[in-house]
């Protein structure tokens, strides 16, 4: 399994980097776990291909991890002319969210439909959903998005890749990451207790027991930024826009 950070910033772009978006490759699938509105431009950057996603799920509805989605399925649609067949997964009333967003922005866009079959899955808590080769259950945590708001842990090719979407530290984390190869975690700040959202030191003393091989540290704010020279621990990697782990 291989992940490539397309996008790993908060919802203002801090130091540069583009909004959430995280490409996996399995040996017979590829999927993408969120879609800010900024994966078409980080596709672009990679030199990647947008038609050979198969699969999005979305970890919860804030525009910083979904909002790409109007422009994926509009770029598909008069660009890419894609025919191949996209499954989106998310949270209850991911669908809806994505019209009123689409229409919001582009009048008139969702009523001339695909080319493409295009089928929307909903998620519910801790109920293991299979699609294709992946496995995904998400587990719900605190960020309020007008939907729940899920970590996910996703099961491919024999490995595990866990992603905690964002929240403030609630004790499902725990359970969506125990054991993995990889879990990708949110770290908007390097410490403290901003609500809904994690810290640095916050993080630190749950490692042992979420006993996952390898932590990757997100969704940076400028102050966490400023301060990733000091988290120095040999479990832990930070993202970078681009940066390519094979698992």
């Amino acid at each position: 399994m291989r992940l490539t950070v397309v996008g790993c910033g908060d919802a203002f772009g801090s130091g540069g980097r583009l909004q959430t978006c995280y490409l996996v490759e399995a040996a017979d699938t590829r999927f993408l776990i969120d879609c800010g509105a900024s994966a078409l431009i980080g596709f672009s950057r990679l030199g990647l291909d947008p038609n050979t996603v198969p699969t999005i799920f979305i970890s919860h509805l804030h525009g910083d991890h979904y909002a790409g989605l109007v422009w994926w399925l509009l770029h598909a649609k008069h660009v890419a002319k894609r025919t191949a067949p996209l499954t989106v997964v998310g949270p209850a009333g991911v669908e809806a969210r994505l019209k009123a967003a689409a229409e919001a922005l582009f009048p008139g866009s969702t009523t001339v439909p695909p080319r493409h079959e295009l089928r929307f899955l909903e998620l519910a808590r801790e109920v293991r959903l299979r699609v294709g080769s992946v496995a995904v259950t998400p587990f719900e945590v605190s960020h309020p998005s007008g939907a729940p708001s899920y970590a996910l842990r996703f099961e491919a090719e024999g490995k595990v890749l866990s992603f905690t979407g964002d929240s403030e530290w609630v004790e499902s984390l725990v359970l969506a990451g125990q054991g993995a190869d990889l879990y990708v975690m949110e770290c908007y700040q390097f410490e403290g207790g901003q609500r809904y959202h994690m810290s640095w030191s916050t993080i630190r003393p749950h490692l042992a027991r979420i006993a996952s091989k390898r932590v990757m540290l997100t969704h940076m704010a400028e102050a966490m930024l400023a301060r990733r020279g000091e988290v120095v621990d040999p479990r832990v990697v930070l993202a970078e826009d681009g940066l390519v782990l094979d698992l």
